[in-house]
C-alpha cells in the first residue's frame, strides 16, 4: 500500500516482505526492548504504591484529622493501584514520530501513562492530548507526524509492526480514497479474533470518526447514531474513560454512570472500563437506580409497557399522591384527662390545604401536619395547654394515629404504587380524564404485601416518579435520595420510553450526557422513529451535538448485504453502514426437510457451526416463544450449551431470545425461523434486522416457514 511500510503482522494480514526486512527486524527488537522497559517501570510504580499502602495501614490512632488524612491517602493509593492494573491486555500499542518542524520527537502510546525513575515519559496515556494525533492524523492532515506505528502485541510480546508514513505519498493515498483506516493490518487482525463472550476494548485500533466522538467536549447532550458493527457501544465506553481522564476534577466526585438495557448486556460490557483503568464508573440498568429493596424482573405485554412509559403517568401519580392527602370525614374527638379535645373536619381541610401550598413533596409535609393536628387539639381544650403536652400524651393514641394516617400518611414509592395498582377505584380516580377505562384495567393487579412484590421492568420509572413526588421519609434520607452524576452514558437509547428518559434526566447533575443507539434497531414498546423524539425528554441546557458512525467494522460485507435487505423494511430511510471487511462467507440458508423438523434442523446447524467456527462462539437466536423448545431440543441431543438469560455468553453455544440479542456480537449466528420473528415481535422487521447483524464471521438462517420475501430474493 502506498504510504505504508509493513512489518510482520499476525492473523489474516499477509506482511509485505521487502528490501527493508533486516531494518524491520532490528526495529522489532528495539520496540520489544522498549515494551519490556515499560513493564519494568509499571511494576516499579506498583511496588511504590503498595509500599505506601503498607505505610498508611500501619499507622494507628492519632487525631481525627490524622485518621482522615490516612483514609484519603489510602483511597487515592487504592485508585492508583486499580489504574496500574492492566492484566493480560497490551500496555503499549503504538508510537508516533513527529517531523523536524514539530520537534522531531517520538512518543509511545499505550493503555496508561508510565514514567521512568527520572520522571521521563515511557508510555503516554491514549487519552492525553498528545496522543490525539495517533488516532486522527491523515495524509492530508498529518498533525505534524512523520510516522505512525501500530503494534501487534500478545501479552508482553511484540508480534509485528505496521508503519504509516506521512508526506507526499500519504496525501496521494487520501486523494485516491486509500489510507482511510488507521493501522489497517492490526485492525483487521483484531476484528478476526474469536469472540470471548465479553466485549473487549478497542483502544489500540480506534479510528478517526470514533476518536472524534470519544474526545468531543463534555458539556451538553451528544447523540451518536450508529448502525450495527460501527462500534457505538465501545466508543461510548471509551468516551466515559476519556472524560474521566480529562475532567478528573470534577467527575471523580460527581460520578459517571453508564446505563445499559439489561443485565445480559451489562455482563457483556463489564470488562471494558476496568481494562481502561476506570473501575469506578457505575454501570447499571434503570432498575438498579432504585432502592435495593425493590425487586424488578420480567417484561410487560406491549400495551402495558406502552402505557407505563407514557408521560400521562406523571399526572396519574400526582393525582394518586393528592388522593392520599385527605380531610377527615368526621370530627376527631379524643379524651385528655377529664376533658375531650376536638379536631373538626373544617380544621383538617385547612391543615391539608396549607401543607399542599407550603411543601413541594408529600413526605416533607408530614411533620407540619403532625404539629398542626396537635396544635388544633390543644386549642380546643377548656383549660390552656400546650401542643407539646398534647403530643406527648396522645402521640400513640389509636384514634389520633388513624386520623394522621388518613390525612397525610408517610409513604414509600412501593407503598403508593402498590396501593394504586391494587385498587380499581384508586386507578379510576387518578386516571379520570387522562386514561381510558380499558387501559386502566391494564394497570390493575391483585393486592399482596408491597414488600413481597416483584415489580416488572417498566415499573422502574413509575416508582422513580413516585419517589420524586413523595420525597424523603423521616430518617430515610440516604435510602430515598436520588443520586446525580456529572456525566451519563446511555446505550440502546432508541428504545427508552418518555418516562425512562425522564428518570435519566432526573439523575443528570448538569445536563452532560452521551446517548448512543440505532433507530433501525428500535424494538421496544416505545420504539422511536427519530432522535428528536428522544431529545425532547432530555436536558435542554445546550444545543445537542449530533454524530453518526458510518463505517461498519464488525460485520463482513456478505452478511451486511443480506441484513441491508431487512433494513429496507425495518427503517427504509436509513443507510446501512459501509463495511470494511469485504471478504467472508456468504450466509447459509437451511430449510427444514419437513413439517415439525425445525428444531432438529436447528440442532444439526449448531453442531455444524461449532465444528466450523473452531474456538469461536455460536449463538442460536430464536423467537422468544421458541426459546424453551430449542432449549429442550438441545438438551435431548446431549449438547452442551448455555441460556443467555442465565449465563450470558459464557458458553461456546448459547441460546439467545431475539429480544435480548441487541448490542451483542458473536462469531457465528444461527437465526431460527426469521418469518416468525417478523410476525411475533412487536417491531418484527427491526427485531429481525438486529438478529441478522450479530455475527462477525458466519451466519445461518434455519427455517421451516417460507423466508420473508425481502430475504428470499437472491438468497441461495
Amino acid at each position: 500500500m502506498v504510504g505504508y511500510q509493513k512489518g510482520r503482522i499476525p492473523g489474516p494480514v499477509t506482511p509485505s516482505r521487502c528490501r527493508t526486512e533486516p531494518i524491520i527486524d532490528a526495529e522489532l527488537t528495539a520496540e520489544q526492548a522498549h515494551i519490556d522497559h515499560a513493564y519494568a517501570c509499571l511494576e516499579n510504580a506498583r511496588t511504590l504504591a503498595e509500599r505506601l499502602t503498607g505505610m498508611v495501614e500501619s499507622g494507628r490512632g492519632g487525631t481525627n484529622q490524622a485518621r482522615f488524612e490516612r483514609d484519603v491517602i489510602a483511597e487515592s493509593v487504592s485508585q492508583r493501584l486499580q489504574r496500574l492494573e492492566v492484566g493480560s491486555a497490551a500496555l503499549v500499542f503504538g508510537r508516533i514520530d513527529y517531523d523536524e518542524e514539530s520537534g522531531d520527537d517520538s512518543f509511545h502510546i499505550g493503555r496508561l501513562a508510565v514514567w521512568d525513575e527520572h520522571h521521563d515519559p515511557v508510555v503516554v496515556d491514549w487519552r492525553a492530548p498528545i496522543a490525539e494525533a495517533f488516532y486522527r492524523a491523515t495524509g492530508t492532515v498529518p498533525m505534524g507526524l512523520s510516522r505512525r506505528r501500530q503494534f501487534a502485541v500478545r501479552g508482553r510480546t511484540l508480534l509485528g509492526i505496521e508503519d504509516e508514513l506521512f508526506g507526499d505519498l500519504s496525501r496521494l493515498d487520501d486523494e485516491h480514497g486509500r489510507g482511510k483506516l488507521k493501522g489497517e493490518g492490526a485492525l483487521i487482525a483484531a476484528l478476526e479474533t474469536a469472540r470471548t463472550g465479553r466485549l473487549g476494548d478497542i483502544v489500540a485500533t480506534i479510528q478517526g470518526e470514533q476518536d472524534e466522538i470519544i474526545r468531543a467536549p463534555l458539556p451538553g447532550v451528544m447523540v451518536v447514531q450508529g448502525g450495527p458493527g460501527t462500534g457505538k457501544t465501545v466508543v461510548a465506553l471509551h468516551r466515559a474513560a476519556y472524560l474521566l481522564y480529562t475532567h478528573r476534577f470534577p467527575l471523580d466526585g460527581q460520578g459517571v454512570l453508564v446505563v445499559g438495557p439489561n443485565r445480559l448486556f451489562l455482563a457483556y460490557i463489564e470488562q471494558v472500563l476496568p481494562s481502561l483503568g476506570e473501575a469506578g464508573v457505575e454501570v447499571a440498568t434503570l432498575g438498579d437506580l432504585l432502592s435495593p429493596s425493590v425487586g424488578l424482573d420480567g417484561l410487560e405485554p406491549q400495551p402495558v409497557a406502552r402505557l407505563k412509559g407514557d408521560l400521562v403517568m406523571t399526572d396519574v401519580l400526582r393525582r394518586a399522591v393528592r388522593h392520599r392527602q385527605r380531610a377527615l370525614r368526621d370530627d376527631l374527638v379524643v379524651g385528655f384527662g377529664l376533658q375531650r379535645l376536638r379536631l373538626t373536619v373544617a380544621e383538617s381541610e385547612w391543615i391539608i390545604g396549607q401543607a399542599r401550598r407550603r411543601y413541594r413533596t408529600h413526605n416533607a409535609a408530614r411533620r407540619f401536619v403532625l404539629d398542626e393536628v396537635f396544635a388544633h387539639l390543644a386549642l380546643s381544650a377548656r383549660e390552656e395547654t400546650s401542643a407539646h403536652a398534647v403530643a406527648e400524651r396522645l402521640r400513640w393514641h389509636p384514634d389520633v394515629r388513624a386520623a394522621l394516617e388518613w390525612m397525610w400518611p408517610l409513604l414509600s414509592p412501593a407503598e403508593l404504587v402498590h396501593d394504586l395498582y391494587g385498587s380499581k377505584a384508586l386507578l379510576r380516580a387518578a386516571g379520570r380524564g387522562l386514561v381510558p377505562d380499558a387501559e386502566i384495567e391494564l394497570l390493575h393487579r391483585e393486592r399482596s404485601h408491597h414488600r413481597t412484590v416483584v415489580w416488572k421492568l417498566p415499573d422502574a420509572p413509575i416508582l422513580d416518579e413516585a419517589r420524586a413526588l413523595l420525597g424523603f421519609r423521616p430518617g430515610q434520607r440516604d435510602a430515598d435520595a436520588v443520586r446525580t452524576y456529572g456525566h451519563i452514558v446511555v446505550d440502546e437509547a432508541q428504545d427508552l420510553s418518555p418516562m425512562e428518559l425522564r428518570m435519566l434526566d432526573r439523575r443528570s447533575l448538569n445536563g452532560s450526557m452521551t446517548i448512543v443507539g440505532d433507530i433501525a434497531q428500535a424494538t421496544s414498546a416505545w420504539a422511536h422513529d427519530d432522535w428528536e423524539e428522544i431529545l425532547e425528554h432530555l436536558p435542554q441546557r445546550r444545543e445537542p451535538q449530533r454524530r453518526e458512525l458510518t463505517i461498519g467494522y464488525r460485520i463482513p460485507t456478505p452478511l451486511m448485504t443480506l441484513a441491508a435487505r431487512a433494513l429496507t423494511r425495518a427503517a427504509p430511510d436509513l443507510i446501512p453502514p459501509e463495511s470494511i471487511r469485504q471478504g467472508g462467507d456468504a450466509p447459509a440458508v437451511i430449510r427444514a426437510p419437513g413439517e415439525g423438523t425445525l428444531l432438529a434442523t436447528a440442532v444439526d446447524a449448531a453442531r455444524r457451526e461449532l465444528t466450523l467456527i473452531g474456538t469461536g462462539n455460536v449463538s442460536l437466536i430464536v423467537p422468544t416463544a421458541l426459546t424453551e423448545s430449542v432449549h429442550e431440543a438441545l438438551t435431548e441431543a446431549g449438547m452442551e450449551f448455555g441460556l443467555a438469560t442465565r449465563s450470558g455468553l459464557n458458553h461456546q453455544l448459547t441460546v439467545v431470545p431475539v429480544g435480548l440479542v441487541k448490542g451483542l456480537e458473536v462469531d457465528s449466528a444461527i437465526v431460527v425461523e426469521p418469518a416468525r420473528i417478523l410476525v411475533d415481535e412487536a417491531q418484527g422487521a427491526r427485531s429481525l434486522y438486529v438478529a441478522l447483524t450479530r455475527a462477525t464471521k458466519r451466519m445461518t438462517l434455519v427455517h421451516e416457514a417460507p423466508l420473508p420475501d425481502f430475504l428470499s430474493q437472491r438468497t441461495s
